[in-house]
């Protein structure tokens, strides 16, 4: 073994959730089809656990209940007591921690893929929380290469304000899969086959490295978020422009100080402003209305994984 090696332990229970937003169509029908045949997801020596995170919100088809599932995984939240006025979304977080974690624990799973849609244009897209983790920066690289000449990006959210408590948190890696541009309510046949091979090439990817495959050192670019901007409002604070033209669907594009991002209803054109050279993400989400959040801005880095190897090899 050589000295630019991390011995990794072998991953042995992976779990699939689907529907934590339940107007997120792609990841509710694939987890239901593998609840019922589960044979493409199976891998040699692994647990594959395929689950429906948020039953009542997908019955519905809107996003949640009482509140956002994808947000309510901090300590404060999970160690609420039982009680009849728990918000439903906080009921549930409490039993998926107690299913898949407890979150920070040695019993958790080792990975949860968390399959969501964007009705941004957003391409095929890959969350990361941690800048540090070379197995999950291994995986994205891998799923990066399979995919190719498809594109697909990697989203960091490490950020001390912005980061939030995610459903997949409570596993040791966990990843988030956003693929779009796709309405809330609606399938998308190309979008469903996208984030298909997006989970297929990661369960490929960790049999290979369960089985002793040693992975050399690699780098993927990503795009880090720095700072969410909320659209321009009035003094009662309505909505007072909307996503300009040449912004819209232009995710991941470069956007300059003086490209134009907002446009009023009188025809006033409102520029991104600043001093740097930006890349936009989550260009008019339809679900970050109420979030107050038009795109995200972030920054395009290089990070650099060591080569990984399981420990039992």
């Amino acid at each position: 073994m050589t000295s630019c090696h991390v011995a990794e332990d072998p991953i042995k229970k992976v779990a699939i959730f689907g529907g934590t937003h339940g107007n997120e169509l792609t990841g509710v029908f694939l987890v239901k089809h593998w609840l019922e045949n589960s044979t493409e997801i199976q891998r040699t020596g692994l647990e594959v656990k395929p689950f429906i995170t948020n039953p009542r919100a997908v019955k519905k088809c809107t996003r949640y209940i009482d509140c956002d599932l994808n947000r309510v995984f901090d300590p404060e939240n999970l160690g609420k007591k039982e009680s009849e006025d728990l918000p439903y979304e906080v009921r549930k977080a409490q039993e998926i921690n107690h299913l898949f974690g407890p979150k920070d624990s040695e019993d958790s799973y080792d990975i949860i893929f968390d399959l969501h849609n964007t009705t941004s244009n957003m391409g095929c897209t890959l969350i990361l929380e941690d800048s540090r983790n070379d197995f999950l920066i291994q995986m994205f690289h891998y799923i990066k290469t399979s995919l190719a000449p498809l594109a697909c990006y990697v989203y960091l959210i490490e950020h001390p304000s912005l980061k939030y408590a995610t459903t997949r948190s409570i596993a040791k890696y966990p990843v988030g899969i956003e693929v779009g541009p796709q309405p809330q309510g609606v399938l998308r046949a190309d979008i469903l086959d996208q984030m298909r091979k997006m989970i297929k090439h990661a369960l490929d990817f960790i049999q290979n490295f369960n089985e002793g495959k040693e992975f050399p050192p690699c780098a993927i670019e990503v795009y880090k978020i720095m700072e969410k901007v909320d659209y321009p409002r009035n003094e009662s604070g309505e909505i007072a422009a909307i996503i300009h033209p040449k912004l819209q669907d232009q995710d991941w594009k470069p956007l300059h100080p003086e490209d134009p991002v907002f446009l009023t209803l009188d025809g006033k054109t409102i520029s991104l402003g600043g001093d740097q050279t930006v890349y936009p993400v989550f260009v008019n989400e339809a679900a970050y209305y109420e979030k107050k959040e038009a795109f995200a801005k972030t920054t395009k880095l290089t990070l650099n994984a060591k080569g990984i190897r399981s420990s039992l090899h």
